[in-house]
């Protein structure tokens, strides 16, 4: 396990992998082609938005799980970093397409239904940027909405957004650099450089994520507002990220590559797996509960139309997978110890959070209009090929799939729990 060429073991990218993800987002094109071309343009865009979102979100926590396990200055994870690094050299393509995606939501306008009423209004954000909104005396004003018009508006929507996701493709870039430039040279330098600049990152981070979940997804309700959202958010994106994380560390073992990661190094990632799912449904109930039993109106709207037909039985199923599934699944400790129960539960856990994030976005974008056909499941796998074809692509990049030296790696091929 410690000899010098598995050391030195490089990614090549080639083979099924790479035909399977261009050809997953060869099938995502053209179905959102299609969906755009039969006239069903508004719920295209929103399975753009949640799949750039999903996109971000687990390249940013990949970056988040980098810095945390710097600051924590933990040594059983200094083996496996290259693959959240992965993740972070993927982040700038990510926010790129997020960004773009919002940015036509925004300027693209549609024959649409708002509140009851006929509006042309854009395919995303259509509550708060319609014509008139802000203006008093305009049929559509909102006196509302025109008192958060500092907040929510265009210009400064997008700076927040560009500033925060900046922010993160910085870190990870410096992140992912001086990790490499540390196989080079050797040394603490580096190290001791990444331990500074992840604990800036987290603090940064810890106040702009929220208000990033506040841009992106609650403010398409904009009347409505949950102080807890963004920790929910948090909750649910980390979540994802350790899954991906994991699900793709066992899937290169079953290839042949990364042979030092053991069962306890799958043994902690599973523990975390489990423990932020818990974390995630406390966070969940919580806001649910507080809501619910308050029963202020312009509160528990949001519930209410969750609650509607077209979106009652994804909302229990969505606690029940994230929920029900860790608990009954790898709460024992056989269980994250054996790959494939672990492997289905990553899987599980993946989908799971895509409904998660269904259940927030669909309700302020296409309203009872929603469904599950060729669009939701086309753009899925076409973000899915994406995220594999990059993240594997910014893997074989790296000259060792190991961070040769670390200053914890023996930690990390000898760990044992």
């Amino acid at each position: 396990m410690n000899t010098h060429n598995s050391l030195d073991e490089q990614f090549v990218f080639t083979g099924k992998a790479k035909t399977w993800s261009l050809a997953a987002i060869a099938i995502g094109v053209l179905l959102a082609a299609i969906g755009f071309l039969t006239g069903q343009g508004e719920r295209t865009f929103a399975n753009l938005l949640l799949m750039g979102y999903y996109f971000t979100c687990v390249c940013t926590a990949g970056v988040f799980f980098c810095a945390l396990q710097y600051v924590a200055q933990a040594g059983w994870s200094a083996s496996l970093l290259r693959v959240p690094q992965a993740f972070a050299r993927v982040l700038p393509i990510a926010a790129v397409i997020l960004l773009v995606i919002i940015i036509a939501g925004l300027n693209l306008t549609h024959h649409t239904e708002i509140e009851g009423k006929d509006a042309i209004a854009p395919y995303l954000y259509k509550i708060w940027h319609q014509a008139g909104v802000t203006t008093p005396g305009s049929e559509n004003y909102d006196p509302v909405l025109a008192g958060k018009a500092g907040f929510l508006n265009v210009p400064f929507f997008l700076v927040r957004l560009i500033v925060f996701l900046g922010a993160y493709v910085i870190f990870g870039w410096l992140l992912a650099k001086y990790s490499e430039t540390e196989d080079e040279l050797g040394g603490l330098f580096y190290y001791k450089k990444s331990f500074t600049i992840s604990a800036a990152f987290l603090v940064i981070f810890g106040f702009t994520q929220p208000v990033f979940s506040f841009d992106v997804v609650m403010s398409l309700e904009a009347h409505w507002f949950s102080t807890m959202f963004g920790w929910y958010n948090f909750a649910a994106m980390w979540v994802s990220c350790l899954s991906v994380i994991t699900l793709t560390i066992i899937l290169l073992r079953a290839n042949g590559y990364m042979q030092w990661v053991t069962q306890d190094h799958l043994h902690n990632l599973g523990q975390l797996i489990f423990g932020f799912s818990i974390f995630w449904t406390y966070v969940w109930f919580a806001q649910f509960l507080l809501i619910y039993y308050a029963n202020i109106p312009e509160e528990s709207v949001y519930f209410l139309r969750r609650w509607e037909p077209e979106y009652k039985f994804w909302f229990w199923l969505n606690i029940v997978i994230n929920f029900m599934g860790p608990l009954l699944i790898i709460m024992a400790r056989d269980s994250k110890r054996t790959t494939s129960v672990l492997k289905a539960t990553c899987i599980l856990l993946i989908v799971g959070h895509w409904l998660d994030y269904f259940i927030m976005i669909m309700p302020g974008t296409v309203g009872d209009k929603v469904g599950f056909s060729y669009i939701e499941l086309g753009v899925a796998v076409g973000f899915i090929g994406l995220f594999t074809f990059l993240m594997l692509n910014a893997l074989s990049k790296f000259k060792s799939l190991i961070p040769k030296k670390h200053p914890f790696l023996q930690e990390s091929l000898h760990h044992h729990i």
